[in-house]
């Protein structure tokens, strides 16, 4: 069964307010505080780096986030549909923006900062595990909030290990992708090619 969504903004307006506002003033106040250090990712790194990990992953991670959302909806049995090409589109505008904000404060503030202090690879591991389980805060049932995994483990690999400076650049791209991967504009076009 699939359900289409009438008003976006009605349900985006409580994320702007409870997620990506707080995500954004603590992550600003820590590159405040910190003197805008190394490890918040504010650089373009390794440019090079940074556009081939988003020309791959930005792709890939849309068609995996897809196929994903399309075999976890035969099994729940339903999905949230946009109503139509703008409100997919209006979504799509509105990942463009969560994508960076999360991004800067679970990879910059919280992978780059928890690695500084107690080194990278516990900085990856807590950072993608908090990531993750945070989407169970969002009401997600626990295949959704598991398959988000499939984003956070490769873009927390990049944040750490993609040559240069950290860099929050490819990994917001990436991220960007997969979310519309998985809800907005993928669920659309689930519906659109007949596919559930």
């Amino acid at each position: 069964m699939l359900t289409r969504i009438p008003d976006s903004w009605a349900w985006m307006w409580p994320d702007v307010l409870i997620r990506l506002i707080p995500f954004g003033l603590a992550y600003g106040i820590a590159y405040r505080v910190t003197g805008g250090a190394r490890w918040l990712g504010w650089s373009s790194g390794a440019v090079h780096a940074q556009v081939l990990f988003a020309a791959i992953g930005a792709p890939l991670l849309f068609a995996a986030a897809v196929a994903v959302q399309g075999a976890l909806t035969r099994r729940r049995g339903a999905l949230r549909v946009p109503s139509g090409p703008a409100d997919s589109g209006f979504q799509a505008a509105f990942y463009l923006a969560n994508g960076p904000v999360e991004e800067a404060f679970f990879r910059g503030l919280m992978q780059g900062g928890i690695g500084a202090l107690w080194g990278a690879p516990l900085g990856f591991l807590i950072a993608t595990a908090v990531y993750v389980l945070y989407h169970r805060l969002g009401a997600w049932d626990w295949p959704d909030t598991l398959a988000t995994a499939l984003l956070g483990i490769p873009v927390g690999l990049a944040y750490w290990l993609l040559p240069g400076a950290p860099s929050l650049v490819g990994v917001s791209i990436v991220h960007v992708a997969a979310t519309c991967g998985f809800l907005g504009p993928g669920p659309y076009l689930l519906r659109k090619l007949g596919l559930l």
